[in-house]
C-alpha cells in the first residue's frame, strides 16, 4: 500500500490533510507521536520509507528537513519555503500542461500558499495570453477565515472571542509577495490588503481591474471567457459568485475547488472564492499527490 508521511501533522493542515486521507483504502499515513515526532534522525528514516511525505512545518524546519534527505524522496512542501525555488515544481496544475507534468514528474512539490492561490489563478491566465501587461500596478483584497494563522490566531477567535475583522501586514512584506510576482511574471507587486475575518475558513481573493487595463477581453463577458477556455482542467471554473448582491467569502467551506467570477462593466471585479484549507491548503496537498501517484487528480477531493 502506498505510504504517505505527514512530518509536522499537528498543526492545522495537517490535521486536516490526515482527516481527508483516512477516508482512502488505497493509502496508508504515517505520523511519528512522541519524542520521534521532534527527532530529525527518526522523521528521516521515516522520509526515506515512504512513497511521498508532506512536510507542514515553519519554513526553517522544513529547509532543514528538505537538506537532510536524498534527492529521490518525494515531497511536497507545504510551506513558504520552497515556492520560489526554481528547482521545485510549483503545485498549481490548473496553469497549464506544464505545470501538471513537473508535478507528476518531479521529487520535488511546493504546494502555494492561500492568498497566493487567488491572485495567482486570476492574474496567471492574464499575463500569460497577454491581455495584461505584466508591467501593471495592481491592488488585492483577500478575505480568508481565521484557521490560516493556525493555532495562535484559532485561539484568539475561539477563545479570546475576537469578533470583527483585522486586517493585517500593513508594510507589504507579506510573505506571499513574492511568489505571486515568481509565478504570475508581474514586475511590481500588488499592493496587498488581507483581511481575517471571524469565520473559520474561507477566501475570497478579489482584484480590481478597469477595462482600459486589458487588450482583446475588455468586458467582464471576455474575461469569463478567456477564463472558461484556459482552466478546463482540474478545480477551478468560472460562475458567479455574487447572489442577491452579495459575495459570500465561504462559498466553498469545506471544498476544495475554487471559483472565479468577474463582475461589473468598464470597472469590474474578480474574484477567486475558496477554501483556505482546502484549495488553500490541505486539498491542493491531495490533489498534487494524486498527480505525483498517478492517480485521479481529484480523488478524495471535497467537490
Amino acid at each position: 500500500m502506498t505510504e504517505i508521511f505527514i512530518d509536522g501533522w499537528q498543526g492545522t493542515t495537517g490535521l486536516k490533510i490526515i482527516s481527508r486521507l483516512k477516508e482512502r483504502d488505497d493509502l496508508k499515513v504515517v505520523v511519528l507521536e512522541g519524542e520521534e515526532r521532534k527527532s530529525l534522525s527518526s522523521r528521516v528514516r521515516a522520509i526515506e520509507k515512504a512513497d511521498i511525505t508532506v512536510l507542514c512545518l515553519p519554513d526553517a524546519a522544513a529547509k532543514e528537513i528538505v537538506a537532510c534527505v536524498p534527492e529521490y524522496v518525494r515531497i511536497i512542501d507545504a510551506s513558504t519555503a520552497h515556492r520560489t525555488d526554481p528547482e521545485w515544481a510549483y503545485g498549481m496544475p490548473e496553469l497549464g500542461s506544464e505545470y501538471r507534468e513537473r508535478i507528476a514528474s518531479s521529487n520535488r512539490v511546493a504546494n502555494p500558499g492561500c492568498h497566493a492561490s487567488g491572485v495567482i489563478a486570476i492574474l496567471y491566465p492574464l499575463i500569460k495570453t497577454g491581455v495584461l501587461a505584466p508591467e501593471s500596478l495592481l491592488s488585492v483584497t483577500s478575505i480568508t477565515g481565521y484557521s490560516g494563522g493556525g493555532k495562535s490566531m484559532i485561539a484568539d477567535y475561539e477563545e479570546k472571542g475576537y469578533r470583527y475583522p483585522r486586517a493585517y501586514a500593513p508594510l507589504q512584506t507579506h510573505k506571499h509577495l513574492p511568489e505571486i510576482s515568481f509565478v504570475t511574471g508581474l514586475k511590481t507587486p500588488p499592493v496587498f490588503l488581507p483581511i481575517v475575518e471571524p469565520f473559520y475558513s474561507g477566501m475570497a481573493v478579489t482584484i480590481p481591474l478597469h477595462g482600459a487595463q486589458l487588450k482583446g477581453a475588455a468586458s467582464p463577458e471576455e474575461l469569463k471567457a478567456l477564463y472558461r477556455n484556459f482552466y478546463t482542467e482540474g478545480v477551478i471554473g468560472v460562475g458567479e459568485g455574487f447572489v442577491g448582491g452579495f459575495l459570500d467569502a465561504g462559498l466553498k467551506h469545506g471544498k476544495d475547488d475554487m471559483l472565479i467570477s468577474v463582475d461589473g462593466g468598464e470597472r469590474m471585479t474578480v474574484t477567486a472564492v475558496f477554501d483556505n484549507l482546502g484549495k488553500g491548503a490541505s486539498g491542493a496537498c491531495i490533489q498534487n499527490m494524486n498527480i505525483m501517484l498517478g492517480t485521479d487528480e481529484k480523488k478524495g477531493l471535497k467537490l
